[in-house]
């Protein structure tokens, strides 16, 4: 069989498993729109309506897809995480169900939803340890939240790559690790959707794209979600053990140029203005962890670029009391802490 015919034979497989998950938002209702002058410019400013009315908005959109035949459903978790908004499951345009949320993985940008259906089209899931460089791959997803079912074909460029991606609806940052990279075209609305083999068989969730370059996206590799799965089975939800901290990872570059002592560690820092970067009453706060401390190991691991301290965290379990070494206005301390478990 020529590739051409196997690739039409896996999008007749997975497509219908493919679907589209749209966000909506009950938001002040806006009658029309005016021009504000200034600066010599003219700038469109929408008109609430007086009495506070609400209306259902459209806010965003991405793809996912079915994975069992009674509603479990896999997207990234960047495409439902504002815990505000209402999730609608479009399969088909005649069929549309509410999604709900059964649990997100930040740390992995994978998220786990339901819809209350039975016999499903669903996709199998593969191994994504058995890719190999210039596999033939397909991304399937909903291209810039208008094209449904948009079939994209290329090969594997590359494997275990990291990057910084941006997403959400307040654009924030996270750092994903041992991802697929992939020239099959990836667009925006497309993440969440599956990247699938030859065999049908999703062994990757497309993710992210770099902005300005052709033909370089990211996926999360399947066998990332199967413990998750297995833990929703088993608990009902994701269990990972919560530090409870924001924190920027120092590099040799970053610390040079803020004068730091140390090249490495995981530096506890806000991301904007006037939000804490220590969680109240998390595990971080007990044990007294405070901003600008830096992280230098997490239960005897050196904590740098290669070691995160998100992945440090993971070799641990819910409860757990481990030692962390840190430095705190340039002198080395060790503090114990107790890792809890992280509401999903």
């Amino acid at each position: 069989m020529s590739e051409k015919s196997s690739i039409v034979k896996v999008a007749r497989k997975v497509c219908p498993a493919v679907i589209t998950i749209v966000i909506s938002k009950d938001l002040p209702k806006i009658e029309g729109f005016y021009f504000f002058p200034y600066g010599g410019k003219n700038f469109l400013i929408p008109q609430v309506e007086g009495n506070g009315k609400k209306e259902k908005t459209k806010i965003g959109g991405g793809s996912g897809f079915v994975i069992s035949s009674d509603g479990y459903i896999l997207t990234s978790s960047h495409v439902v995480e504002d815990p505000e908004a209402d999730y609608t499951v479009i399969l088909e345009p005649e069929k549309k169900y509410q999604g709900k949320i059964i649990s997100r993985d930040p740390i992995s940008d994978v998220a786990v939803l339901k819809v209350e259906e039975k016999n499903l089209p669903y996709i199998e899931l593969g191994d994504s340890e058995k890719i190999e460089i210039g596999e033939t791959v397909i991304a399937v997803g909903n291209a810039l939240g208008e094209f449904h079912d948009t079939v994209s074909a290329g090969i594997v460029s590359g494997l275990s790559r990291f990057i910084t991606a941006f997403g959400g609806p307040n654009q924030q940052s996270a750092n994903l690790r041992g991802l697929i990279q992939t020239d099959a075209a990836i667009n925006p609305g497309n993440s969440g959707g599956p990247l699938v083999n030859l065999e049908g068989k999703a062994i990757g969730i497309n993710t992210a794209m770099v902005m300005g370059a052709q033909n370089i996206g990211f996926a999360i590799p399947i066998n990332y979600v199967k413990k998750d799965l297995e833990e929703i089975k088993k608990y009902g939800k994701i269990k990972r053990p919560f530090l409870g901290v924001k924190y920027l990872l120092l590099n040799k570059e970053i610390s040079e140029k803020n004068n730091l002592k140390v090249s490495y560690g995981a530096l506890i820092v806000r991301e904007t203005f006037g939000e804490g970067p220590v969680i109240k009453g998390s595990a971080a706060d007990k044990a007294g962890l405070k901003e600008y401390d830096i992280i230098l190991e997490c239960g005897g691991d050196k904590i740098d670029e290669k070691n995160p301290l998100a992945d440090a965290l993971q070799k641990h379990k819910i409860n757990e009391e481990l030692s962390m070494k840190v430095l705190r206005d340039n002198q080395e301390i060790e503090i114990k802490i107790k890792l809890e478990e992280k509401n999903n």
